[in-house]
């Protein structure tokens, strides 16, 4: 008898195959700098064909949802991990702490910000907040050799609103002020911006204290909206 995952796989291959659009893939190849060849399914109805595949199947374990996201990521074309990064999210409740080397596997393996971000800001995101333990896991995330998970560092806690741990988020941001990748400089920027909608006086504050090392870049991001707020 087919397990879940296999029977999930064989109906998304399956339908997401039958949507092939010759003429869509190449140019969404080309918005992802051609990282990767894709299908040419634009998100609704590579979501649309996903709910066909996942109609009746029963939520998955630990393992199977593993299972699930290491056999998308083992597929060539794009939407494949893009409709991984749906089902994780979709089932944020499911994975223990043990999971967050399983997010490792996939965070630093066919990177792109298309995956990373969709994985730090709701499934890393949501994982740690669940397991605090876990804290100690984004620490050393922070300074990782591998940029991708320095950004899912800086952007795990973009959701978190009140419950931002602003220290943390500034300590981050300070710590990685000078790196030179493009993608982590606007990490830095992105997440501050987020957490100035909770404390804009903070950000603010912070701008203004470490505007000898930041970026251009991530300064210019974080102070998109707070022009006449404290």
């Amino acid at each position: 008898m087919p397990t879940l995952p296999e029977t999930l796989m064989d109906r998304l291959v399956a339908g997401f195959e039958a949507g092939h659009d010759p003429v869509r893939a190449p140019a969404m190849a080309a918005y992802m700098r051609d990282q990767f060849p894709f299908l040419g399914l634009p998100a609704p109805a590579r979501r649309s064909r996903a709910r066909t595949a996942l109609a009746g199947l029963p939520a998955p374990t630990e393992p199977e949802l593993a299972d699930v996201a290491r056999r998308c990521w083992a597929r060539d074309e794009r939407e494949f991990q893009q409709f991984a990064c749906d089902y994780l999210t979709a089932h944020l409740d499911v994975p223990g702490p043990a999971f967050l080397g399983v997010l490792e596997e996939l965070i630093t393996s066919r990177s792109w910000w298309d995956t990373v971000d969709p994985l730090a800001t709701h499934v890393v995101g949501g994982l740690v907040r669940r397991h605090p333990a876990l804290l100690t896991r984004m620490d050393d995330w922070s300074t990782a050799a591998d940029r991708w998970l320095i950004r899912t560092a800086i952007l795990h806690q973009l959701h978190y609103g009140p419950a931002t741990d602003a220290a943390r988020l500034f300590a981050y941001c300070t710590r990685q002020a000078g790196h030179q990748d493009f993608f982590i400089r606007k990490a830095i920027g992105w997440a501050l911006r987020h957490y100035a909608r909770t404390d804009p006086g903070a950000v603010r504050d912070y701008l203004t204290a470490q505007a000898a090392i930041l970026s251009p870049l991530s300064i210019r991001e974080a102070a998109k909206h707070l022009s006449g707020t404290r």
